[in-house]
This record gives structure tokens, C-alpha cells and sequence, in this order.
């Protein structure tokens, strides 16, 4: 009689240390803070595009919507018309509609 209440006692001292285990709270795992990341400028954040002295490849790479044709065509009304007064004047030039003007208006700039 005595083997098996030990053996209960045995069964019953294991059968808690194994659910305290089981219940114990998790070690805190270590916290590494995120490494500092430098923002990358955007084309928003670039340098505007002057009208009146970019070229046709500088037109092209900075401009949304503007391939070669187009910035021919705004380099070639410049020449025949003279400086750009205003970002709007580029409404004249041909291949230049509204939509495509307001995408850009705030990459663009007259000097």
C-alpha cells in the first residue's frame, strides 16, 4: 500500500512541477531598436524643373508623362516663342493638356 501512494505522491509532484513550467511567463526577449534610415528624396522633393533653361533629356527624366516628343515639343516652342512667363503658358505647346500639366505642376517652375 505504501508503493502505491508514493507512487500517487510521485505522480503528483511531477504532474504540477510540469504545468508550473508549462505556465511559467516567457523571458523577455531583447529589444534591438530599428536602424536609423535617411529618407530618400523623392521626385517631389527634388529640384524643380525650370521651363526656360532644362533641355530635352532633363524634360524627359524629371517630368511624369513626358517622353522624348514632348520635350521636344516644349523645347521647340520655347525656341520659337521665347522664355515661358508662366508654368500655365505650357498649355500652348502641343501634346500638353491640363491633366498632364497638373501631374507636374509642382516639379515645374519659371525663372
Amino acid at each position: 500500500m505504501r508503493t502505491g501512494y508514493f507512487h500517487s505522491l510521485v505522480f503528483a509532484l511531477l504532474t504540477s512541477a510540469s504545468v508550473a513550467a508549462i505556465a511559467a511567463p516567457a523571458p523577455k526577449l531583447e529589444t534591438v531598436p530599428a536602424p536609423a534610415t535617411m529618407p530618400v528624396a523623392s521626385s517631389e522633393m527634388a529640384a524643380k524643373v525650370d521651363l526656360n533653361k532644362a533641355d530635352v533629356a532633363t524634360l524627359q527624366r524629371d517630368l511624369s508623362g513626358i517622353g522624348e516628343a514632348k520635350a521636344k515639343a516644349i523645347v521647340a516652342y520655347r525656341d520659337s516663342n521665347g522664355s515661358f512667363a508662366s508654368v500655365d503658358e505650357l498649355l500652348e505647346v502641343k501634346g500638353i493638356g491640363k491633366t498632364l500639366l497638373d501631374k507636374n505642376r509642382d516639379r515645374l517652375e519659371v525663372n
